[in-house]
């Protein structure tokens, strides 16, 4: 299984449209997941046509979502938030105890508007900004997003597009 992981689009707010090189993974992806800020109704379906979609609602949105979310891939149990209310933003710490609280094995957040992994008691992957946009806690404004399959392994790749795509590649076992 294939899973493309954005979040923090912002669009039309912050951004206009998600990067093309991005919303041909999203085109290919078994499932897409977005961990919150679309600020429209247009992205998310945009995002819906493009395949199974699973959404969180951030703190900018006015989209009718659920605040968390659980799914099951492979023989993990995954897990959405946006991350909003987590201090200070992206606090792994926090984080893990909320995947914790979901009784998930992978959390996928956002919020931070940057893409990170973390690995302790939940693996936490936060993609990032799929638009760049700037965000109250920072962030890098290059677009980013992750890619996770599952087999024997979890991999994960985080990808940011700046001139070229650039990815760093993560493994675990499950």
């Amino acid at each position: 299984m294939r899973i493309v992981a954005i979040s923090d689009t912002h669009i039309p707010d912050r951004a206009s449209k998600i990067p093309g090189v991005i919303v041909k993974f999203l085109q290919q992806a078994d499932l897409i997941v977005h961990a919150g800020d679309f600020t429209s109704e247009r992205t998310y379906r945009e995002l819906k046509s493009y395949g199974k979609l699973v959404a969180v609602m951030g703190n900018m949105d006015f989209v009718d979502l659920p605040e968390e979310e659980t799914f099951k891939a492979g023989k993990l149990k995954f897990g959405v938030v946006h991350g909003y209310g987590v201090y200070p933003r992206g606090n792994v710490k926090e984080l893990e105890r909320i995947g914790e609280e979901m009784g998930v094995d992978v959390l996928i957040t956002g919020h931070t508007h940057s893409p990170s992994i973390h690995k302790g008691r939940v693996v936490i992957i936060n993609p990032g900004s799929a638009t760049g946009a700037w965000g109250g806690g920072g962030g890098k404004g290059i677009p980013s997003f992750a890619v996770i399959t599952i087999g024997e392994t979890l991999n994960v790749q985080i990808c940011e597009l700046e001139e070229t795509l650039k990815v760093k590649t993560y493994k675990f076992e499950v």
